[in-house]
């Protein structure tokens, strides 16, 4: 498998049939890619997930087992949420395949995941402000929502497209979903500290602090970059500490 596809992760969220598990195996398989992971399925290793993977037992056996999103993503360096649920909250949309091109350049240097959402009602609203950027599958209106494993098939068949076996991984690291919440945490703690209030009865701390997330989240920032803003905001609070 080329090196760039193994740093790809479809991460199905609280799947509830065994069949679109084990469809789901089958899908990524089929497209090159062997990374699972599942939040809180209901059951994965039943008959009719095993029927359902036919070919792709393997990847469902394998698949990685996780309590929560943290434990899922915390370890990624990208996080890309599919869905059909647009709205000003939920941050940046893009088609797939012009997704699919940030997902390649980015998987050359680190890990992505791809979220997807329950089969009755998606990603809620808490998991979307996890993802740099919301993915969508262009259908109709007539009937816009896809089963979850064709979501997940038509998603890896985009990356599979677009996708240049000899990818290679770039030398700077990029930053980990874990590393950007802790500098997330100090960019907060620095508004505080310098009295960033808030304008009327909207918190614009709490809508600058989303949009910032979302704004780095997509960019998929590099390590070194990371430790800049963390130098940057040490500046700022040495000299509010000083001026107070």
């Amino acid at each position: 498998m080329n090196k760039a596809a193994e740093n790809i992760y479809f991460v199905l969220i609280e799947p509830k049939e065994p069949g679109n598990i084990g469809a789901s195996a089958r899908a990524i398989k089929n497209m090159g890619f062997s990374n699972l992971v599942l939040v809180n399925p209901e059951g994965h290793l039943t008959m009719d997930a095993y029927l359902f993977a036919h070919g792709a037992e393997d990847v469902l056996e394998q698949a990685v087992v996780c309590t929560g999103l943290e434990e899922a993503v915390g370890q990624m360096h990208l996080v890309i949420g599919l869905s059909r649920r647009f709205g000003k909250t939920r941050g940046v949309f893009m088609p797939i395949a012009e997704a699919a091109k940030t997902v390649l350049s980015s998987s050359s240097e680190g890990k992505v995941a791809l979220l997807f959402g329950r089969e009755n009602n998606g990603l809620n609203n808490k998991e979307v402000e996890s993802c740099g950027f919301i993915a969508f599958i262009p259908t109709s209106t007539a009937q816009p929502s896809l089963n979850l494993a064709q979501a997940v098939l038509l998603t890896a068949y985009e990356l599979s497209n677009i996708f240049v076996l000899d990818s290679a991984f770039k030398v700077k690291p990029k930053a980990t979903t874990y590393q950007l919440n802790q500098l997330y945490d100090r960019i907060e703690s620095t508004l505080n500290a310098s009295g960033y209030g808030s304008r009327g009865s909207q918190d614009l701390r709490a809508e600058v602090m989303r949009n910032i997330k979302h704004l780095l989240g997509r960019c998929g920032i590099m390590v070194w970059e990371v430790d800049m803003i963390h130098g940057i905001l040490s500046h700022i609070n040495n000299k509010i500490l000083e001026e107070g």
